[in-house]
């Protein structure tokens, strides 16, 4: 059955589900992004837990979350 759902081992195009992180290494990146994009650690956990571990995802919505803001 493999390969009849490429999108799911496609690091860019995993759903939420499949890109989960441990709570700890959650925590260890939204402070790290908040303190790199100057967004509060909530709104960091929030981006963290949506893009998983696509820092560079993260950080461009934490930039244009910041400059909505």
């Amino acid at each position: 059955m493999a390969g009849q759902h490429p999108e799911k081992d496609d690091p860019e195009t995993r759903t939420d589900e499949t890109r989960k992180l441990p709570d700890s290494e959650v925590e260890r990146e939204a402070l790290r992004l908040a303190e790199t994009t100057d967004v509060s650690q909530n709104q960091a956990k929030e981006l963290i837990r949506k893009h998983g571990k696509n820092s560079a995802e993260a950080e461009k919505e934490a930039r244009n979350f910041k400059a909505e803001g």
